[in-house]
């Protein structure tokens, strides 16, 4: 499955435009990790535990839009964007949607 922010792939071409596809996912911090987070506050850097748990979080957003591509039949999926917003004061949804497409070689561009 290619996931393209751009709304073409270079030697490709669009044979069908299948619609709306988005994976979400909503991670809540973990109490300790706070204190944790504090205490690096004070000297300041990043919080990599934080860092790790947005990234993985990306990552299962981005999986779960591509299955919802699959399911319409989609080889790919472009224009991805991704949002995110504060449910509660301790979680946040990463939200990432884009266009499922069916592209094929471009014979044009061999």
């Amino acid at each position: 499955m290619k996931v393209i922010t751009s709304s073409h792939i270079a030697g490709m071409k669009v044979v069908k435009t299948l619609g709306v596809v988005r994976g979400n996912t909503i991670r809540v911090r973990h109490l300790g990790r706070d204190i944790l987070a504090g205490l690096k506050m004070l000297v300041g850097g990043e919080i990599q535990d934080y860092t790790k748990m947005m990234a993985e979080a990306r990552e299962q957003a981005v999986d779960r839009m591509s299955e919802d591509a699959r399911s319409l039949g989609a080889n790919a999926v472009l224009d991805v964007r991704f949002s995110t917003s504060y449910i509660m004061t301790s979680a946040a949804e990463i939200l990432v949607y884009g266009t499922a497409v069916i592209a094929e070689q471009d014979a044009d561009h061999g």
